[in-house]
């Protein structure tokens, strides 16, 4: 599969992914302020309702946007080559530093969800958004890493097309 396409459905695919996640948190966090409606529940479902609420975002936003990049980047290595090297590898580099600054964010999230599970009173509001964090911030800390990845690969093949 060409490089461009299989990294760029790779990015919808898991977008697909995202957003079916943010509308099960959405789901869980409406039944846990709705039905459930201890402290501890509603606790869990701030940072459920916060996060689902990127996960749609972002999840809506790639899944719109995945098809016109082919189209984009296509575009410039059949008529517009320099782009490559003055749009999309300075892109990619930007994304890559991104993914940087969101493991580090996602990781501190993850141990301030740990700090309010164990440090806070058991069943309490604080307990409970501890927990939040704690499940969304992983969720996301591994898609990410499965992005990253992806990411990596992507544009070592842009930089492959430039040395040529």
């Amino acid at each position: 599969m060409n490089p461009i396409v299989k990294y760029f459905t790779g990015e919808r695919q898991e977008s697909f992914l995202f957003l079916g996640l943010g509308l099960l948190g959405l789901t869980f966090a409406i039944a846990f302020i709705s039905v459930i409606r201890t402290s501890f529940f509603k606790g869990i479902a701030i940072p459920f309702l916060l996060v689902s609420a990127l996960e749609i975002i972002i999840g809506l936003t790639l899944i719109y946007r995945s098809p016109k990049d082919i189209i984009r980047v296509e575009t410039y290595l059949s008529e517009k080559t320099e782009m490559v090297q003055k749009v999309e590898i300075p892109r990619m580099e930007k994304v890559m530093q991104n993914f940087v600054l969101f493991r580090y964010t996602e990781i501190t999230l993850i141990i301030i969800g740990m700090i309010l599970m164990y440090g806070a009173r058991q069943n309490s509001l604080w307990n409970g958004i501890g927990v939040g964090l704690f499940i969304q911030s992983s969720i996301v800390l591994i898609l990410d890493f499965f992005a990253e990845r992806r990411g990596e690969i992507y544009l070592e093949y842009l930089k492959s097309i430039i040395e040529k």
